[in-house]
């Protein structure tokens, strides 16, 4: 699984003012895959994307793309690295027009004519949304359409990684499948995705390794398919099944 990794995390910790919040995360992602990062509410999942991306510094450890030594790296220098990272507030900028958010987030176009056309009807294609209030204030989209453009404008150049947190999260059914289509067109075109999830639904349609964090640790890694069939498992780790998740 190494051998291909495009991210690795050694030990690495993580504090936050007072709080220790990383306790020696180890994980690896393997390029051209999606691996999902699951695990309850407080156990560090959004506190290691947002270590990744250089928003919190690692106190700690050592955190490798590609190889290159990426600890100690700022967030625009991640970004220029080809990473890309959708909060869980999705991080659009609610003032502008939908074509506004996906400018500025090309970060090599300077006029609409400088974005690649045939990745912008990609991207109408997996969120037909995005082309029909193109010109709308973003503050306006509803919050699955939110979600579509905080994720559109993660993609609207080719990056080497996105890191994803929870992007279902308060989303009607019907959007959750368009997401998860969405998700899976990405996987297609061989993107490399970390994405943390709480649905567990969600992530057994679309994930292909899994990591499990319990209080600032990896304590599990392995196949998707192997923790969505095994319901002892998922109980363990996780304090549910799947049958209650459907």
């Amino acid at each position: 699984m190494s051998a291909n990794a495009l991210l690795t995390l050694d030990g690495v910790h993580t504090h936050i003012g007072a709080y220790h919040i990383l306790h020696g995360v180890d994980l690896v992602v393997p390029a051209n895959q999606l691996t999902m990062l699951l695990g309850r509410n407080g156990a560090g999942k959004t506190t290691t994307l947002r270590t990744i991306m250089g928003l919190w510094h690692a106190s700690q450890g050592r955190i490798t793309l590609a190889g290159e030594d990426i600890t100690a790296k700022v967030t625009p220098d991640i970004a220029q690295s080809g990473v890309a990272y959708v909060p869980e507030n999705m991080g659009i900028f609610a003032d502008l027009s939908v074509r506004e958010n996906m400018l500025l987030a090309a970060r090599g176009a300077r006029t609409l004519d400088d974005i690649d056309t045939q990745r912008l009807e990609w991207i109408f294609d997996m969120f037909p949304a995005m082309k029909k209030f193109w010109l709308h204030p973003a503050g306006k989209l509803s919050g699955g359409q939110k979600q579509m453009l905080a994720v559109s404008r993660a993609i609207v150049e080719p990056r080497r990684l996105l890191l994803i947190d929870e992007p279902s999260k308060g989303l009607a059914p019907a959007i959750i499948q368009n997401m998860i289509a969405a998700f899976r067109e990405l996987k297609a075109a061989q993107t490399t995705i970390l994405l943390v999830e709480q649905n567990f639904n969600f992530a057994r349609q679309l994930g292909d390794n899994v990591a499990v964090m319990d209080d600032g640790r990896v304590v599990h890694c392995g196949a998707m398919a192997e923790l969505a069939e095994d319901a002892s498992m998922q109980a363990r780790l996780l304090g549910l099944s799947l049958g209650a998740h459907q």
